[in-house]
């Protein structure tokens, strides 16, 4: 177990990526939380000090619990995390006069135990403002740029490390070996990681919290939810009651898959719930984006409650959440804001009546994909493009309502069409369609038109932490374009979102 404390950094994600990609484990926690609410303290081989927004002479800078400095476990502090360990134990952090963003050359003593395999002269990302001024005592230079005479920092009897610059992300070039320097050689942790090991302890964890209690499963036909119920259904066979919500917000003819595909499955413990009315209607007049999210959230318990009663003898609800929806939607210092709430973690109501089973909570979505082959899930429910569990409400901009849903649930369906027809599907992380909530002029048959804009996203990613948008090829976006303006009355425009995550989302709202 490796401890990552989050303190703020865009960058955050990237190291729990960088270190599970190793096989080794580790869990994301805001960096001001206390080690009281962390269960894995006994397991814990290491720490890592993100990066951070903020100055660590700001009054209301960070800090880590107090404790974390007599884990007496190795700690690597990075960038906003180095100064961390120099402010704490007697150094000095100021502005820089020259701040430094983007790629340097930084010169490294190779000979040190982080560094152990780099050559002599490196290059690495930062992204500060502020750096060291003064050394803290006992520690001595490990690297240094041109602009940051500390770039990193280490006292081996302390067994504290620190780098000013970011070796989590791609673009330093020998980062990795960096951070496989300090998890396996410095902290000692073991490459065990794996889907095999995970399903194994998983279905114990389970099996001991369920008991002989029924579980629900809140399915959606989605990877995450698919793959959760099979593991559910692993661990505690005809005790596993799946419920389908047909809520209107889905894609076209997306019920109707759910019932073919596991129907078979899991035959009379699949139940479908129809519930358009319910949703829609409680959404009636609501535009903003976290309050359709918690709405949702809040229904979708209503509804589970309801079944429950009615099957009788169920405590449990099973949910597939992943590591993204939990990290997105927690405040990393408790001063600001989350990115959104996800439906199924910040949009739940506080008090809920069945206790939650989430078992792939700390999986990223990569991972939840392996995971699926593992549990022997056919290839064309992992394999499918992720889709948002508030479904097409944060899709339509604006208010939702019945006709709007009804223009975007037919252009999408034309983009995935086309998408698979280009032999695209599997390549492309995510790849819809977004009904704006504003109207353009247009002509057809010289006819002048109103209707809605609709615009298309199609990105790539590894884990829906960053993505990037894909350049889809002109004649394919001309098809697209083509049919939604001639087959889907009510749109006469389409534009093409070109931008990345971060700074924008995935999903528009």
């Amino acid at each position: 177990m490796i401890l990552i404390l989050d303190f703020g950094s865009q960058y955050t994600q990237l190291i729990a990526r960088r270190i599970r990609e190793e096989k080794a484990y580790c869990e994301i926690c805001p960096g001001n939380k206390s080690l009281d609410s962390f269960s894995g303290i006994k397991n814990l081989k290491g720490v890592i000090l993100s990066g951070g927004y903020d100055s660590v002479y700001s009054k209301d800078a960070p800090c880590p619990d107090s404790r974390v400095w007599e884990l007496n476990v190795p700690i690597l502090g990075i960038c906003y995390g180095m100064q961390l360990i120099a402010e704490r134990l007697g150094g000095k952090v100021a502005p820089s006069k020259h701040r430094e963003f983007g790629l340097a050359s930084v010169n490294v003593e190779c000979g040190c135990s982080l560094f152990k395999g780099l050559k002599s002269k490196e290059t690495f990302w930062m992204s500060h403002g502020d750096k060291l001024s003064k050394m803290p005592k006992g520690f001595k230079v490990t690297a240094k740029s041109e602009n940051s005479p500390y770039a990193a920092i280490e006292n081996i009897s302390k067994n504290m490390y620190g780098v000013q610059f970011h070796p989590e992300v791609k673009h330093s070039v020998h980062g990795k070996k960096i951070l496989q320097n300090f998890i396996f050689n410095i902290c000692g942790s073991k490459r065990d990681w794996t889907m095999k090991s995970y399903i194994v302890d998983e279905v114990k964890r389970i099996r001991a919290r369920a008991g002989q209690s029924k579980v629900l499963c809140a399915l959606s036909g989605g990877v995450d939810s698919s793959v959760a119920a099979v593991m559910l259904h692993k661990a505690i066979g005809e005790r596993l009651i799946c419920v389908y919500v047909d809520h209107g917000l889905q894609k076209l003819g997306e019920t109707e898959r759910v019932k073919k595909v596991f129907g078979g499955m899991f035959g009379k413990n699949l139940i479908i719930v129809a519930a358009k009315k319910i949703f829609l209607s409680k959404l009636e007049g609501v535009a903003d984006p976290e309050q359709k999210r918690k709405i949702i959230g809040r229904t979708f318990i209503e509804v589970f409650d309801k079944e429950a009663k009615k099957l009788k003898g169920i405590d449990y609800l099973l949910q597939g959440t992943i590591y993204p929806d939990v990290i997105e939607s927690v405040s990393i210092k408790g001063s600001k804001a989350p990115i959104k709430s996800h439906h199924n973690v910040g949009g739940l109501p506080e008090k809920i009546k069945m206790k939650l089973i989430e078992p792939l909570k700390f999986l990223f979505k990569d991972e939840v994909r392996v995971l699926g082959k593992e549990l022997g899930i056919p290839e064309e429910i992992i394999n499918r493009q992720p889709f948002p569990g508030p479904g097409l409400a944060v899709r339509t901009l604006g208010e939702v309502t019945e006709e709007k849903l009804n223009i975007l649930k037919a252009a999408d369906d034309i983009v995935t069409q086309e998408i698979i027809k280009a032999r695209l599907y599997e390549k492309i992380w995510q790849s819809f369609a977004v009904i704006l909530p504003v109207k353009t002029v247009g002509v057809m048959g010289d006819v002048r038109t109103y209707e809605y804009v609709i615009a298309l996203r199609a990105v790539n990613s590894a884990d829906a932490m960053t993505a990037d948008w894909v350049k889809l090829p002109y004649d394919l976006l001309g098809r697209i374009s083509s049919r939604i303006i001639n087959e889907v009355k009510g749109a006469n425009r389409v534009v093409y979102d070109i931008s990345n995550k971060p700074p924008a989302t995935i999903e528009w709202e």
